[in-house]
């Protein structure tokens, strides 16, 4: 399953919307050479309380996709099929029905609101009339919508955008001809795009990025396999997959580093996780699972406090949200 088929991404096709913004690209990040592999430790695994928060404007389909440190928690509902549009929504505690703000770039047919800082700015991604996706970026209650100068001016074009941290730098990727994806770093307050290169990828995307500059994504090689990477302002590379998983992919990281996303077992089955101190001399990767879910966890994105945001597939086939709060 591909990392957009996780997500829940609908990458409908458009031509370039009438007013995205033209910026400039800057020079590729270089990644040092000789990147190191995340290993496993043991350590103890925290226990967390599971939470269901379903808009009920659409409880067949929500999932919940970043969480900053005021509990704010940002997603959307409705699966991009016919009836049921992508409805971008910011959702505050007590996370009753009345504490869903819809978040729907200006025009847009569909939204995905798939990041936001400290201060409740966002990013995401918006699909106009033709189908095309743009990312955007919400900065003090304006948006503004990017796209990467480098995207295909084709009617499939795709260009989304699904991390920001509190000095306005998002991350995010563009889909090329071939249908590669290529990660990339903005500057919302510029406009400059800076391309992200991972040796030896084919495809590479860029999921989340914290206040310390660290950002992750996933890369998949020549040989179709998909792992994940990190990589620090310093520019040095690790790259990982989860012990005995496979198709690990890292979808966001708070702000003391801890990691989370998803990974494949044995099996077939993807499940959650958790990578806390992957670059410290103990690191510990734990499996996150939902009670409620039937096939799978994913897990997008992690406050300071430890708090996890994402969705589980439940038994009626439903996608839910969910919010796993630290208990121990």
């Amino acid at each position: 399953m591909s990392f957009t088929e996780k997500k829940g991404l609908r990458l409908a096709a458009t031509a370039a919307a009438a007013g995205t913004l033209a910026l400039t690209a800057a020079l590729s990040i270089a990644t040092q050479a000789g990147a190191s592999t995340v290993a496993e430790h043991a350590a103890a695994a925290t226990k967390y309380s599971f939470t269901t928060l379903d808009n009920q404007a659409d409880p067949t389909f929500n999932q919940l996709l970043g969480i900053n440190n005021k509990n704010v928690i940002c997603g959307y509902f409705g699966s991009g099929a016919t009836g049921h549009p992508n409805k971008g929504y910011i959702l505050k505690a007590p996370y009753g029905q009345a504490d869903y703000v819809n978040e729907n770039f200006p025009g847009s047919v569909q939204t995905q609101v798939t990041g936001l800082n400290g201060f409740g700015d966002t990013a995401g991604f918006w699909i106009g009339s033709a189908g095309a996706n743009h990312g955007f970026v919400e900065w003090n209650g304006v948006y503004a919508s990017y796209n990467d100068p480098h995207t295909p001016k084709v009617k499939d074009a795709v260009n989304q955008l699904l991390g920001i941290n509190d000095s306005g730098i998002a991350v995010g990727f563009y889909n090329d001809a071939s249908g590669n994806s290529h990660a990339y770093e903005l500057n919302q307050a510029t406009g400059v795009f800076t391309a992200i290169t991972i040796p030896d990828a084919v495809s590479t995307v860029a999921t989340g990025i914290n206040n310390n500059g660290y950002i992750v994504g996933t890369f998949t090689d020549a040989a179709g396999d998909t792992a994940s990477w990190l990589l620090t302002p310093s520019h040095h590379l690790t790259t990982y997959q989860f012990p005995d998983g496979s198709d690990t992919q890292a979808l966001g990281i708070g702000g003391q580093n801890q990691i989370v996303g998803s990974y494949n077992d044995a099996s077939g089955v993807m499940h959650g996780f958790v990578l806390t101190s992957p670059l410290g001399p103990v690191s510990h990767w734990q499996r996150i699972d939902d009670p409620n879910g039937v096939g799978s966890t994913v897990v997008n994105g992690v406050n300071y406090a430890g708090d996890l945001v994402g969705f589980y597939t439940d038994a009626a086939g439903n996608t839910d949200g969910m919010l796993a709060k630290p208990t121990s």
